[in-house]
């Protein structure tokens, strides 16, 4: 078994041969989190995963939403459709069982509105983020936090967040038991811990030491199999050392498809089976079996996501 702890199997990259996909992750053994972004995509991630037992949602606003936005990557453009957190909507969402998580929800300062003053969009960003993490705390949810080129701002923005414990502030460091197996690392003015994951991790080790600090996860996709450039290794090279040194209790595996195609597909729409090459890459990068890597990454996803069967 394997599990994509990210992807996007929702969207309308999938719209043609949505069906086909799913049964060669069946086949595969592989179990899908399907992760919305705005009101739509999360309400069809419930759908498809109450339709399919291999597939689990999360629900929530992308800060690339917030504001009407030109989104060019490799795989896709477009403009983004702006909205506000419907806490009520989301609240109709999470009632149901398949939901096991919050989210993405965090700050993006590499799609920013060329309209719009940036000091606004990031007010905006850091609010709807601590609306999205109290919602989180209130459905008893882990976090998963998107952040692009703002990694230092989300740390200190976690500095910033209440972990007293209770639905409107944070996890007092007592219940900690309920989404862990294990002790979490915590700062000692803090006292907490926060339950969620960065995913598709882009920064370096300091970052990264920050991030665990707080109790998250550290969620890794196929860009950790790309080779590093040669106008600029230091990202990968950055990377390459965050899945070394990490804590093996600690990482989770990702694809964001279909997005990030590992390096063996480089160019072909990525699917959620093969995150099989990023446990590879992780494997090789540790000098551990193929099979360890599956063991633990399915261990910490089941950690995170306590409603994953």
């Amino acid at each position: 078994m394997l599990i994509d702890t990210h992807c996007h199997i929702q969207f309308q990259g999938f719209k043609d041969d949505r069906e086909a996909v799913l049964l060669r992750c069946k086949e595969k053994d592989v179990i899908l989190n399907a992760v919305g972004t705005q009101k739509d995509t999360s309400t069809k991630a419930v759908e498809l995963a109450e339709q399919n037992e291999n597939i689990y949602a999360t629900i929530g606003l992308h800060p690339i939403h917030l504001f009407p936005t030109h989104v060019d990557e490799e795989e896709s453009s477009f403009k983004s459709r702006e909205e506000d957190f419907d806490e009520e909507y989301y609240s109709e969402l999470a009632k149901s069982e398949k939901v096991i998580a919050v989210g993405e929800t965090g700050l993006d300062f590499f799609h920013m509105p060329k309209d719009i003053d940036k000091e606004i969009v990031i007010k905006k960003q850091k609010e709807i983020f601590i609306k999205q993490y109290n919602f989180a705390i209130k459905h008893d949810l882990p976090l998963v936090i998107h952040v692009r080129d703002a990694y230092d701002e989300m740390i200190e923005l976690l500095k910033t967040l209440p972990l007293s414990g209770g639905a409107g502030g944070g996890l007092d460091i007592k219940t900690k038991d309920k989404f862990t197996n294990g002790p979490l690392p915590t700062s000692p003015d803090r006292g907490g811990a926060i339950r969620g994951v960065v995913h598709c991790f882009g920064g370096n080790w300091e970052q990264a030491q920050k991030l665990l600090d707080f109790g998250l996860y550290i969620g890794f996709t196929g860009i950790l199999s790309f080779p590093a450039k040669k106008t600029d290794p230091k990202p990968g090279e950055n990377l390459a050392e965050v899945a070394k040194n990490i804590p093996l209790d600690r990482f989770l595996i990702e694809t964001d498809a279909p997005y990030l195609a590992p390096q063996k597909y480089r160019g072909k729409r990525c699917e959620p089976w093969m995150v099989e090459e990023v446990v590879k890459k992780i494997a090789e990068i540790r000098e551990k079996s193929v099979d360890n890597i599956i063991k633990m990454s399915v261990e910490n996803a089941k950690n995170l996501f306590t409603k994953i069967n």
